[in-house]
């Protein structure tokens, strides 16, 4: 019989991280300064395990490996996405990814890296970096060459319930006092553009200048996917963002819904709130994968949920 499979996170404490994941889900974080839980990770730099059921203490990646048939049979020498909660308690550095041909090509075979973010939560006048404001290439490469950050870099406003689609080669960067939710290709391909002169141990954080450059979108280009928010019955729904490698949907549930589980996999993030799943209880911070062939899932409660396929 088909079951729903929950994960607990693996943690990565960072120059940058927090302590509000403890205070806002209860995980039991390493220390106060985690910024990372790998909520639904196969990445071999850390991997989600299974929490109860036929599979408890299983990894993602050794059911990807041996149990396909969960993932309804697709092909892939790994597991496509890998899902983080983030909690910057600093700035975090100035990045872009590269595309899949790119990381094809410079990266060992590696993939690229188009992301979204959904903000969980964020202090009062809190901003993110999406974007640049140079025209061409070589304005572009001029105003690096010349530090001129404050000029080139877009900040954006944010507030609690938005949400960003950030595609390969979209310059960005989390900054404090956020927490957001991550969706993204399962791949851990980083290039550092600036990092605010911070030192760790001593030691400027290494920069990829180069392969920045090399991949940088110009002239930047806005990516709103969001669509509207369509009212049914006992509960709201928003797709809000749907392409090649992945579609993210919000369900905010004030009484109950039905999910129809009709892909390869989906993945369940209890975002706020708690309630049922098919009589399974699940509260905030909760993470959970819905098999291939499951069929509906009934949410009972007041919950709010993104669900990822």
């Amino acid at each position: 019989m088909s079951e729903l499979i929950f994960f607990k996170p693996f943690f990565k404490q960072v120059l940058w991280g927090g302590h509000k994941m403890k205070d806002f889900y209860g995980y039991s974080i390493p220390g106060d300064d985690t910024g990372e839980a790998w909520v639904i990770s196969s990445n071999p730099h850390g991997q989600s395990i299974v929490r109860g059921g036929t599979y408890d203490g299983k990894s993602l990646g050794e059911l990807w490996e041996h149990h396909r048939e969960l993932f309804g049979g697709i092909e892939g020498a790994e597991f496509p996405l890998l899902v983080k909660v983030l909690d910057a308690n600093d700035h975090l550095s100035i990045q872009v990814h590269p595309d899949d041909d790119y990381a094809f090509r410079h990266e060992q075979g590696g993939q690229g890296k188009t992301e979204c973010w959904y903000i969980l939560d964020c202090q009062q006048n809190a901003d993110i970096i999406i974007g640049h404001r140079a025209k061409t290439r070589k304005e572009l490469e001029q105003m690096i060459g010349e530090g001129r950050w404050d000029e080139l870099l877009r900040k954006l406003p944010i507030h609690k319930g938005d949400f960003f689609y950030i595609p390969a080669g979209t310059v960005h960067a989390i900054r404090k006092g956020t927490l957001l939710l991550e969706v993204q290709q399962n791949s851990d391909t980083t290039y550092r553009l600036y990092d605010y002169g911070r030192l760790q141990n001593g030691e400027p954080r290494k920069l990829h200048l180069r392969q920045s450059m090399d991949v940088i979108t110009c002239p930047h280009m806005d990516q709103n996917t969001a669509g509207p928010v369509i009212s049914r019955g006992g509960y709201e729904i928003c797709t809000l963002a749907e392409g090649p490698y992945f579609t993210v949907t919000k369900w905010n549930i004030k009484a109950e819904a039905s999910l129809e589980q009709k892909y390869p996999f989906m993945l369940i993030h209890v975002i706020s709130g708690e309630g049922t799943l098919d009589d399974q209880a699940v509260k905030a911070g909760d993470h959970l994968l819905v098999p291939a062939g499951y069929g509906t899932i009934h949410a009972q409660g007041h919950l709010e949920l993104i669900t990822t396929h």
